[in-house]
Order: structure tokens, then sequence, then C-alpha cells
């Protein structure tokens, strides 16, 4: 079934082109959703400008309470909610492997983050996987969609020297209250960051946890700004 399957698809690509992940509609040759789809995806609007959180559209200042005392990042900046569809584009990049996924959203995100008047970063950082489930998974969505980026943002990703050495239990499998100390000392950088502007690139943020994990081991190596660029925000 499989094999007919993957045939069936690369007759249906050859003759009618693209199609749209969510519908199956044929889909414009640059992006693999059609126009319907992507405008009734659940984009983020109004969100914290240090964590991307949702906010109402009233709020004045764009920060939420929690980034009042203690900044995520110096600038967040997401594209979707993570609802339907969108977390089932994610899940069946990260667990299925559908890497027209990756492409597509790393061309939500950047579309996004073109959008928005901030300045470009002189690294894209993905974030990193452990080795161990490096091997396990076959690839990194964080990188996948970071490659996704890069070309557009004319930004390169920090390839080399940013590791986690720590093989921590899935953030998604854990109560909030166990999240940060699951990933406190996960990750090491060897590779001078010396006043450099730096951005993290993840598939979804939910607690933070991760992405503060990582920024402060960035920070400690010497990057003077990081960012935070995910595709969703729960």
């Amino acid at each position: 079934m499989p094999f007919l399957y993957r045939w069936s698809k690369s007759i249906q690509s050859a003759l009618l082109g693209p199609a749209c992940v969510l519908c199956h509609a044929p889909a414009p040759l640059t992006q693999d959703i059609c126009a319907d789809c992507k405008a009734e995806l659940p984009w983020l609007q109004a969100a914290c400008q240090h964590c991307a959180l949702a906010l109402s559209e009233l709020a004045a200042d764009r920060v939420c309470p929690d980034c009042r005392k203690r900044p995520l990042a110096d600038r967040a900046i997401a594209a979707l909610h993570y609802r339907p569809p969108a977390d089932w584009l994610v899940t069946r990049l990260k667990f299925g492997a559908r890497m027209p996924h990756a492409r597509l959203l790393g061309d939500l995100l950047a579309e996004r983050i073109s959008a928005v008047d901030s300045p470009r970063p002189d690294w894209l950082v993905p974030v990193p996987l452990h080795p161990s489930n490096l091997r396990k998974r076959g690839f990194n969505q964080a990188e996948r969609i970071a490659r996704r980026l890069a070309e557009p943002l004319a930004v390169p990703i920090a390839v080399g020297g940013i590791e986690r050495r720590l093989a921590t239990e899935r953030q998604s499998t854990l109560a909030a209250s166990a999240r940060r100390a699951n990933v406190r000392n996960a990750f090491a950088c060897d590779r001078d960051l010396g006043d450099a502007h730096v951005a993290i690139v993840d598939d979804v943020v939910t607690t933070g946890h991760t992405a503060r994990a990582l920024a402060a081991c960035l920070r400690h190596a010497g990057a003077r700004r990081v960012d935070l660029y995910a595709v969703a925000r729960a």
C-alpha cells in the first residue's frame, strides 16, 4: 500500500501539479497550501513582543505580565496559534516526517517575520536535539524549518558548536511545573557569539522553558541579543 500511495501521489503531482497539504486541491507552485486554507489558518495576531503569548487586541504595550518581570526573549515572533490545523501540521512533521510541512511552516514563519519591523539577526539557531533523539527521528524539525527561513531572510544558520548535551524527556509529556527542571543545563555552546544578535528557531513554544534555557546558554557564550522565531505558540 505505501508504494501504491506514493505512486498515485506522484502521478497526481505530474498531472495536476502540487496539491494543498490540507485539502489536497491544486496549490500555487511556490507553496504547499491553497489560498483558502491559508486564509483559514489560526493566525496569531496580537501577541507579547517578548514571548509571543496571545494577548487581547486592546493590550496597549504588547507585553505579558510574566515578561514585564523577566522577558523570555528580546523579540519573539510566532506565526500561528497551536491549534487545528497548525498542530496537525507540526506533529505530522515531527513524528511522521512529512517534509512538505517543514517547507510550508518555514514559509509561513518567514512571511510573518518579514512583516514585522525588527532587525535581522546575525545567526539562526535551531533548537538542537540530543544525538540519541536525532538518530531516532532522523532529522531535527527546527533545523528543517530554519533552513527554509535562511534564504528569504538572508540569515545563515549557526552550524556546529551549539548542542543539547542532556537527553531530556519530551516537554509535551511533562506537567508545566516539571518542564523548567527538565531543560535546566540541557544546552551547551562552545562557539564565540561575541556581541552577536541570534534568533532561536523552534516549531512550537508552550511554556517557554526550552527557549529560555537555550537563550541563557547563548547569552553566556556572548550573544548580546536573543530573539525567538516559532511557527506556533500554545
